[in-house]
């Protein structure tokens, strides 16, 4: 797929433009560098651009016949896989293993149980499936097998959702895109950003943390450079099941939605899919458990209480501008 970047705007050396993908507004705002061509720059924003609407084509499990669906379909079965997927699949076993389990794509089945089984944005039960909650249920440990030379992938059994990595992993695969052509850029998809070199405030980026309780007023400003940022929030996706509130964070350990006590986890990271996976993972050990989880993982974190109070690790110190009083 190619496609042309609508410029939204543009002077000699800037261009800010946009796309619509994985159910995120996609924005990228980058400075050329000098020595670059018109020619070289365009053809780099289609190409990271691009980089949003593949991983959706091929990874979404929104679609039946998209690769990950057919993968899915017979997980105990060997199949050949799109360079993509593989890549995919292999970032989100890894982030499974470094997270002890606590990153698991197969709880898809929970998802799908539970009627988030298409791509919808629930806010207050607008939209919302009918279904009743599941039994919890604990996890056998994911055995994945990997054919590296031939691009096979074994699922081990379980199909797999890789919304939890996608998004991130887009990010980072365009941000290796435009490094080609700029040093100071910004990409940013719903929750997700890169921030490479300096912004247009100075050396560094601004980055605003919105409030997940609906406030129109940001509740943090952190400032970055050569930074991903990853929130994850329940603000949106949240619905009910059998007339108990749940999310789409769901912890592998029981099945059921997880984080009791959060409503938004955001993590500073060097790489976009690294922040998502543990903007995630500590969401899921909710407000008694996440300062030690993120102080015993050395992860940046920020997290908002269900009672509007925030709090940080001590690794996000450096990176907080300023929190509201």
């Amino acid at each position: 797929m190619t496609l042309t970047p609508e410029r939204i705007t543009s002077d000699i050396s800037e261009v800010t433009t946009q796309t619509t993908a994985m159910a995120s507004v996609v924005t990228m705002r980058v400075t050329r560098r000098d020595a670059t061509s018109d020619e070289q720059f365009d053809r780099a924003l289609q190409s990271a651009l691009n980089v949003f609407h593949d991983v959706e084509r091929i990874c979404t499990r929104f679609v039946a016949n998209s690769e990950l669906m057919l993968l899915n379909a017979a997980p105990n079965q060997w199949h050949v896989v799109p360079p993509i997927l593989y890549q995919a699949v292999e970032e989100a076993f890894a982030a499974y293993a470094r997270t002890d389990g606590r990153f698991d794509p197969r709880v898809i089945d929970t998802l799908v149980a539970l009627g988030y089984d298409h791509s919808l944005q629930f806010e207050d039960d607008t939209n919302a499936p009918f279904c009743v909650l599941p039994e919890a249920t604990s996890r056998t440990p994911w055995r994945l097998g990997q054919r590296p030379l031939l691009g096979a992938l074994h699922l081990g059994g379980c199909a797999i959702d890789l919304g939890g990595i996608g998004k991130g992993l887009a990010v980072r695969w365009s941000s290796e895109v435009l490094r080609d052509v700029a040093d100071d850029f910004l990409i940013e998809a719903g929750g997700d950003c890169y921030c490479s070199g300096g912004g247009p405030e100075g050396e560094k980026w601004r980055i605003s943390i919105e409030d997940p309780l609906g406030g129109s007023q940001p509740v943090g400003v952190l400032e970055v450079q050569d930074r991903a940022v990853a929130t994850s929030s329940i603000r949106l996706r949240r619905w009910h099941a059998g007339g108990v509130s749940v999310h789409h964070l769901i912890d592998p350990r029981t099945s059921r939605p997880g984080g009791e006590g959060l409503v938004a986890v955001t993590v500073v990271d060097i790489d976009p899919a690294t922040a998502e996976v543990w903007s995630k993972s500590l969401f899921l050990e909710g407000a008694s458990g996440i300062q030690a989880a993120a102080t015993k993982r050395r992860v940046a974190a920020l997290w908002i209480c269900d009672d509007g109070s925030l709090d940080i690790s001590d690794l996000m110190s450096p990176y907080l501008l300023w929190r509201a009083p």
